[in-house]
């Protein structure tokens, strides 16, 4: 009579062998790919989106005619300071200043004089609602804005613009 052998040596006999991965194994990878994403996704450069562009101009637009505003209100001048090589601009009224980021072309042509005084890196409002003029023109690859005000009537508005 042939004696059968016990339970652990059936399971032994019959082939089971640790084919696959276990939980720890998994857990361990998903553990690394994460910490990976937290190291890398943050140094990827994120461009300005086509939207973002258009808030900025909407802001800069916001910006220009709150000071031709107080202007007009308080029946003084006031000075909005751009700088395109610092990619900024400045209120006359709050100090506030609007900050572009480095993927925004900022290109401002501004009047040279203005008045009695030479200006070039401002917009000036006047307490009869005119101003020196100028354009802020903002762009992106593909996609730009271009925030106008009017020098005799000192009416600021935002003007899309299609680039190659």
């Amino acid at each position: 009579m042939a004696r059968q052998p016990t339970l652990p040596a059936v399971r032994a006999s019959a082939g089971h062998d640790s084919s696959g991965f276990a939980l720890i194994e998994i857990l361990c990878v998903l553990a690394i790919i994460g910490l990976l994403a937290a190291i890398i996704l943050p140094a990827i450069p994120r461009s300005t989106t086509r939207a973002k562009l258009e808030s900025y101009a909407v802001e800069t637009a916001a910006l220009l005619k709150a000071d031709r505003n107080t202007a007009l209100r308080r029946q003084v001048t006031v000075t909005t300071e751009v700088d395109a090589d610092a990619r900024a601009i400045r209120s006359g009224v709050t100090g506030r200043i609007i900050r572009l980021p480095g993927d925004v072309t900022v290109q401002a042509m501004l009047a040279s004089r203005c008045g009695n005084r030479p200006a070039g890196r401002s917009i000036d409002f006047f307490p009869s609602g005119m101003s020196c003029g100028g354009v802020i023109a903002l762009a992106r690859p593909g996609m730009g804005y271009e925030v106008r005000v009017n020098w005799l009537t000192g009416v600021v508005e935002i003007v899309p613009q299609k680039l190659l």
